[in-house]
């Protein structure tokens, strides 16, 4: 007996939420009044939900391995590493001989190496925008790989056991 069709106006949402998709990062945000705060760090958890339809001739939304393979990577590369918003106004970042010096508002603040870091193209290192950025990474690279009749991606990224922030965006599918 097969399978029935999928149907036009139904949409299934699958999720992936394992324990390894994790990443234990340093890093600090920018405040409001003129202040920066201290250097720390979190033990991040991701979690990623997909929408959309089915696959012709798979009959699932998203293979589930290859997402778990993407979300490993994304989150590996963030892993034992110290985050840093280089789209942050406040900030001056400059890479000297394989160190990153990193300035507030002028003051010279912190020095790391350099491949102990990652700059992202964020304006501050708070979890809404480590959850957007890795949403729209996420996002991009299911496109590359052909995912039109994906819909929509929700990404949470917790920072704390109950303390996390979620962005959600549509696949933005471009006219064939």
């Amino acid at each position: 007996m097969s399978a029935p069709p999928p149907t036009p106006h139904g949409a299934f949402r699958v999720a992936v939420t394992k324990q390894d998709l994790v990443f234990a990062a340093a890093h600090f945000i920018t405040l409001p009044g003129h202040r920066c705060e201290s250097l720390h760090g979190h033990n991040y958890r991701a979690g990623v939900v997909i929408e959309g339809g089915l696959e012709d001739d798979a009959w699932y939304v998203v293979d589930f391995v290859a997402l778990k393979r993407l979300m490993r990577r994304l989150t590996g590369e963030l892993d034992h590493r110290v985050l840093l918003p280089a789209a942050n106004p406040k900030l001056e970042i400059r890479n000297t001989g394989g160190a990153l010096s990193v300035s507030f508002e002028g003051t010279p603040r912190y020095v790391f190496p350099a491949a102990d870091c990652v700059l992202l193209p964020i304006p501050n290192t708070t979890v809404e925008m480590l959850a957007r950025h890795l949403t729209e990474l996420a996002r991009d690279e299911l496109c590359r790989a052909g995912a039109r009749h994906l819909t929509w991606i929700e990404l949470e990224v917790e920072e704390n056991f109950g303390q996390s922030a979620t962005y959600r965006a549509p696949f933005d599918h471009p006219e064939d």
